[in-house]
């Protein structure tokens, strides 16, 4: 589909003085300005991490109450219970926990609830469950901040909490004895957007220099960390970014048995990247609590030896195919359900539903449903009684107004700006479809609803060469708030090289002036016609590294490409 261009500015008096101060390429002092960096010192900073950049853990509002409490735990033997939620951020955040706790004590354990059987964050279920197994502290991980009913029916059974949370808290906080979380409006924490095993990392910190154990009995968990920001999507800047360096440093060099495990059996090989986090090694992770039970993927984190690792990964590969298996399947029955309904390319939203869909890909297949018809989508099922369904937004698309709007017509509802869920009874179907079109209609700008490539900068093709490359390479980890950089050339040619690999992919050679550069452009063969058709085009691209034998270049990713005007 059409994309929209955007190319980005940045402030041309601070790209010169960094320029001046750093003695690099203008192109990439641009960048750099995009992305906060305007100093030396904050250039050095960002190009050369340290672990000395980590901000002091008892800066976090309740951080020396939620120790005390652990401390108090551990002295007197009670029984701790960590809980978290059943995606990769809540997993890896109670195998760090659990792993680091029962370095301090030996009566710990760990829970996670089921998805379907206990649904999302605290249950019932579980403080139950911990009341019957004489749990005296429960320390919630990567959920928390919204039970506060859940949490108070704790305290009347005489169970303490404490919360260690990034979601958005509401206005009422729940009665824990610690709730560590930076988004508090009260907290002066200095960085807001840790992951929830970001919060549990300090936590574990604080408790270390509480009790003087080595740096190594909490930096040991920083391949779990990683993992965890890769997954959960946020952004690669500040605390999270120092983070997430150095725990690739550990992934690649000494990673947890589990983690190594995954990595095998999903075919990585080293250097990982956070790219390789997130659509190799997540899925598999999430895909235990998507289709079964995510106990096991505590259990992987936990397991020390590698023969046993490898089984219990086994277990998360098969659950990922399965889970491959039912995305397919849905996603070509719903993309069928929206080309048959003949007023669909007028509506501004999608809204599919089919009782047998598995509940637990119905997001993964919104997220797909956009790439096809890039417009606010549902995708519902049957669940038990009700329906059930995720949603997924377009950039740019408050996606929880629109379902607030329509509120009158569902029992449940949760979410945020990009993504939601809900609950509504069967009777309630075609008035919600009907009431969540308006409110989308109403909303949503013709804007929105067409695709757009943010762009950094104009690149000439004379500028590409390894050393640009090479200093490019080190602005990784990549990820939000510091995505790889994308680039565009103006005007370039087919140097008559260019053709179409495996009916699917272009294989190119562009040239500017005296200029030019090889390519490859993934699944794009619809635009093979602009570049061989003998006139100039515009290119937007990423830059890779290219290795033939022994050999080493910089070729072009593409991304988009259209005719010059």
């Amino acid at each position: 589909m059409e994309k929209r261009w955007n190319i980005l500015n940045a402030d041309i008096q601070k790209v010169n003085a960094l320029k001046e101060a750093l003695k690099i390429h203008p192109i990439l002092c641009e960048l750099l300005v995009q992305r906060g960096i305007d100093t030396f010192d904050a250039a050095k900073k960002f190009f050369r991490p340290s672990l000395s950049d980590l901000h002091d853990p008892w800066l976090m509002k309740d951080m020396k109450k939620a120790v005390d409490r652990i401390a108090e735990a551990i002295n007197a033997s009670k029984k701790i219970l960590v809980f978290g939620d059943y995606d990769v951020d809540g997993t890896t955040s109670v195998a760090t926990l659990y792993q680091f706790l029962k370095q301090l004590c030996i009566n710990v354990d760990y829970y996670i609830p089921h998805r379907y059987k206990e649904g999302y964050g605290i249950s019932k279920i579980g403080i139950d469950f911990a009341k019957e197994t004489g749990v005296d502290l429960i320390i919630s991980v990567d959920c928390g901040i919204k039970s506060t009913d859940l949490i108070a029916y704790a305290k009347e059974l005489g169970i303490d909490f404490i919360i260690c949370d990034h979601h958005l808290p509401d206005a009422i906080l729940p009665p824990a004895v610690a709730i560590l979380n930076a988004k508090q409006i009260d907290c002066t924490y200095p960085y807001k957007e840790l992951c929830g095993c970001g919060v549990v990392f300090k936590l574990i910190t604080a408790i270390a220099q509480r009790y003087n154990l080595p740096d190594s009995s909490y930096l040991g968990y920083l391949d779990l960390v990683a993992t965890a920001i890769a997954a959960d999507i946020v952004p690669i800047t500040d605390e999270n970014r120092t983070l997430a360096f150095f725990g690739l440093q550990q992934v690649n060099q000494s990673p947890c048995p589990g983690l190594l495990a995954l990595m095998e059996l999903a075919k990585q090989t080293t250097p990982m990247r956070i790219s390789n986090l997130v659509f190799a090694v997540a899925p598999r992770i999430n895909a235990a609590g998507r289709m079964d039970d995510a106990k096991k993927a505590v259990q992987l984190f936990i397991e020390k030896d590698y023969s046993n690792a490898l089984a219990i990964a086994s277990l998360l590969q098969q659950d990922n195919l399965d889970r491959r298996e039912a995305d397919t399947s849905i996603t070509e029955e719903a993309l069928a359900e929206i080309e048959n309904d003949p007023n669909h390319s007028t509506k501004k939203s999608s809204v599919v539903f089919q009782a047998h869909w598995h509940k637990g890909v119905v997001g993964i297949v919104a997220s797909r449903l956009i790439e096809k018809h890039y417009k606010p989508t549902i995708v519902l099922t049957q669940s038990g009684d009700v329906i059930a369904g995720s949603a997924r937004s377009v950039i740019g698309f408050n996606l929880y107004e629109a379902l607030h709007a329509c509120r009158e017509h569902l029992l449940g509802y949760g979410g945020h700006f990009a993504a939601a869920g809900m609950t509504l009874s069967l009777d309630k179907l075609e008035h919600f479809k009907l009431a969540f079109e308006n409110a989308v209609a109403e909303r949503i700008t013709e804007a929105q609803l067409t695709p757009e490539i943010l762009i950094n900068s104009l690149l000439p093709l004379d500028n590409i060469n390894m050393n640009f490359f090479q200093i490019i390479t080190q602005m990784e980890p990549f990820g939000p708030d510091n995505m790889r950089p994308i680039f565009i050339a103006k005007g370039v040619m087919d140097t008559g090289y260019s053709k179409l690999v495996k009916e699917a992919h272009i294989s190119f050679n562009v040239t500017q002036g005296n200029s030019s550069v090889r390519g490859i452009g993934y699944n794009m063969p619809e635009h093979i016609h602009i570049i061989k058709s003998g006139k100039p085009f515009d290119i937007v691209f990423q830059l890779q590294l290219n290795e033939w034998q022994g050999n080493q270049s910089v070729q072009m990713q593409i991304i988009d490409v259209k005719a010059t005007n």
